[in-house]
């Protein structure tokens, strides 16, 4: 395994620091110097990743760009997404550029230069485009403002090609007048290109972290190892809220390399469930010079428990309150066209469904891994995290240090899916770190990764409807049923439906819970989509409509959505003609900022064997950066939000959650993965949506009307082969 050896390293504040490189900052108002950066190999070394860009390059002597990227990359290609959008503006040859992971603790003893390190929400070109592009054009201009002096000619006579720079006869690289651009300040800022002046942006580039993973030298938080290192095994209370009593450390200090046990007391805001879910909760941990035999002792460890109010909790009890609910007026309410409730009412036959999804889990490919050492003069940590600022500023927390001791060296993530986001595994760490006063590497079991996940929220839907003459709905009311960590997950999706439907009221009930919840791939989107795409298409259906000509019809002067109902109907070859035992189903969401339409190709057997042959999805992103990089996270979402759909799902009974590992939450595997086509509609028309989570909440409402035309069956909540799918 490698080992990672520290150093302080210092800020470069004059271009001869790097030997005669220019060094260049992402910041919006004021520019900073950077520090020198490692090779691409090493994207690592030295650096953290997060969003919100205010990313930093480098141009050595040698014209090679180094983008520093303050977000973390979890397979999802971001590092490469703002390396291309440097190159694009910059025009450096694709070659000779490389990328690292921004440094966190310099971020935040800097005046925050690039701003938020959060990455999640599909935010990352959708919302920080203009930084990444604009930075870059400055770069571009300041060399030639450099170049420009050196000659004595105009900078506008000036050409940029691929780190070349010319003038009449005169020519030169980016290296040869990267000191000097250094030193140059423009009396204003370059517009960024428009989107038909594009070179390199909107074309394949491979990713830059392929080699390193495909080779090994790549370095996760379980990778890191460092002198005098021990492990640890951390056991949270299984019930949230819950605390410890008692434990019996003298019944495994005598097993072999059992260093300490260690009480993780609870912090105040942990108690609650919501979003929070940074906050230690009640927990033991127990030290070894092993992680095996850290593990083993723990398992042995006699522990008491006060489980608390919530002991008896469970998800049946959930589901009979929110059918108590689901025939309840909601205090809160949003009528977005009209009351249905009079039409309803009047009405002498009504469509009537519920549909609901369960809590999920994250389970990302590596369970949550930290490593941290705690001195007295610095802590040095590596954690899984979304957001390295936020775990820098968690650690300092736990310590009750100033943040500038806090050095976060972010590493790859093997996915995250929003669980990097609600970890407290970085107070973890530093807390067993600093008691037993050595380096310490905190692995949770994929046991208690389920366990202390924020966990996706349940949802349970309601949905009324009455059909005029037309076939098409005169009224629809949908009322939600959202648990309390955040309700407001409830309305995304649910509160906006597109569809023009005259009278059309929205409401939303609270269910209390103790079960802390975070955020999922498309959170709320994805559970919500799932409900209402099929309502959508029992109420074409109850009205004698093609589902795909309802939509069509139902978004009339809806341009973005048209465009992908419309390519849809292109590409799809849809049809309801299929023989029994197939189906073709629909789905489309809008979701951070894109429409995604899916359709799905499914054969049933007659004893309820579901095959997805084939899942079509149509994209409009408004603009697709590196089309290549995106179709592959549509596979990824497409097996992700199909395994969540087809075999997910939290079981919570006791207070806590009963299925937690792959013997009992299982995921799709490799023979179940359905061929997947993806076209691009997109609109083009000066607005970006995202990429990573739009693609998910089409999917399973895809799949489940595919198989109500296959077998005649609804499918009213996931997992979907819980259901009898069989048909005679």
């Amino acid at each position: 395994m490698t080992k990672m050896e520290l150093t302080r390293r210092r800020f470069i504040t004059t271009a001869a620091a790097v030997g005669g490189g220019m060094v260049l900052g992402f910041h919006l108002p004021g520019r900073h110097a950077a520090h020198a950066g490692p090779t691409a190999a090493e994207a690592w070394a030295g650096a953290t990743g997060g969003p919100e860009i205010n990313a930093w390059l480098s141009i050595d002597n040698d014209g090679i760009v180094t983008v520093r990227c303050p977000y973390t990359e979890m397979g999802q290609g971001g590092m490469t997404s703002v390396a291309q959008m440097v190159a694009e503006e910059l025009h450096v040859a694709w070659e000779n550029v490389r990328c690292v992971l921004a440094d966190a603790n310099r971020n935040m003893t800097q005046g925050e230069e690039y701003g938020t390190m959060a990455t999640g929400g599909s935010n990352l070109v959708r919302n920080r485009h203009p930084m990444i592009f604009g930075a870059a054009a400055s770069a571009r201009e300041r060399l030639k403002e450099a170049a420009a002096q050196a000659w004595g000619v105009d900078r506008a006579s000036i050409t940029v090609d691929k780190g070349v720079l010319t003038s009449g006869n005169h020519t030169g690289t980016f290296g040869e007048f990267a000191t000097a651009a250094a030193g140059v300040t423009l009396d204003e800022e370059p517009a960024i290109k428009a989107y038909g002046d594009w070179w390199i942006a909107g074309t394949d580039v491979p990713r830059m972290d392929v080699g390193v993973k495909v080779n090994g030298k790549a370095l996760y938080p379980i990778d890191i190892r460092l002198p005098d290192m021990v492990y640890a095994a951390v056991m949270a209370c299984p019930v949230p809220q819950g605390r410890l009593v008692s434990f019996d450390a003298s019944a495994v200090m005598d097993r072999p390399g059992v260093i300490d046990v260690i009480e993780l007391v609870q912090v105040a805001e942990a108690a609650g469930s919501g979003m929070g879910g940074t906050d230690l909760r009640s927990a033991i941990a127990v030290v070894a010079d092993s992680y095996h035999r850290a593990k083993t002792a723990l398992d042995l460890l006699p522990v008491e428990w006060d489980f608390g109010e919530w002991a008896d909790h469970s998800s049946e009890g959930m589901a009979a309150r929110a059918g108590e609910l689901m025939a309840q007026e909601a205090a809160h309410a949003e009528e977005v066209r009209g009351d249905p409730r009079p039409v309803l009412a009047g009405a002498a036959d009504k469509l009537v469904s519920e549909y609901s999804r369960p809590y999920e889990a994250h389970v990302a490919m590596c369970p949550p891994a930290a490593v941290a050492h705690v001195t007295e003069d610095r802590t040095d940590l590596w954690c899984y995290t979304q957001n390295a600022g936020a775990a820098l500023l968690q650690a300092a927390d736990q310590l009750g240090v100033d943040p500038s001791k806090v050095f976060l060296h972010q590493t790859y993530q093997a996915g995250g899916f929003g669980g990097g986001f609600t970890t407290d595994i970085p107070r973890q760490a530093v807390e067993i770190a600093r008691r037993v006063g050595r380096p310490v590497k905190v692995l949770w079991s994929r046991e208690e990764d389920i366990r202390q996940d924020r966990a996706s929220p349940p949802i349970w839907g309601h949905f009324e409807a009455t059909i005029g003459d037309d076939g098409l709905p005169s009224a629809l009311l949908v009322r939600a049923i959202a648990e309390s960590g955040n309700p407001t997950f409830a309305d995304r999706g649910m509160a906006n439906l597109p569809y023009l439907v005259p009278n059309y009221r929205y409401e939303r009930h609270v269910l209390p819970t103790n079960i802390p919840v975070g955020f999922h791939r498309a959170p709320g989107n994805v559970q919500n989509g799932f409900m209402a795409e099929q309502f959508v298409d029992e109420m074409a259906l109850a009205g004698g409509w093609d589902p795909l000509e309802w939509r069509l019809k139902m978004t009339e002067g809806n341009e973005p959505w048209q465009r992908v109902l419309l390519a849809i109907k292109e590409h799809s070859g849809w049809t309801t003609d299929l023989p029994r035992g197939v189906g073709m189903g629909i789905g489309v969401v809008e979701s951070h900022g894109s429409i995604c339409g899916a359709v799905a190709t499914v054969e049933v057997s007659r004893r309820g064997a579901l095959f997805i042959d084939k899942v079509l999805v149509v994209m409009n992103c408004g603009y697709t950066l590196n089309p290549r990089a995106a179709t592959e996270q549509v596979d990824g979402s497409v097996a992700w939000t199909l395994s969540h759909a087809l075999y997910g799902g939290l079981l919570l009974r006791n207070g806590r959650f009963q299925n937690t590992n792959f013997d009992n939450y299982n995921l799709m595997r490799l023979p179940d993965m359905p061929e997947v086509e993806t076209v691009y509609a997109n609109s083009e028309d000066q607005w970006w949506g995202g990429i990573g989570e739009p693609v998910a909440p089409p999917i399973p409402p895809a799949v489940a009307n595919a198989i109500f035309f296959a077998t005649g069956r609804r499918i009213p909540s996931t997992p979907i082969i819980q259901h009898d799918l069989s048909w005679a």
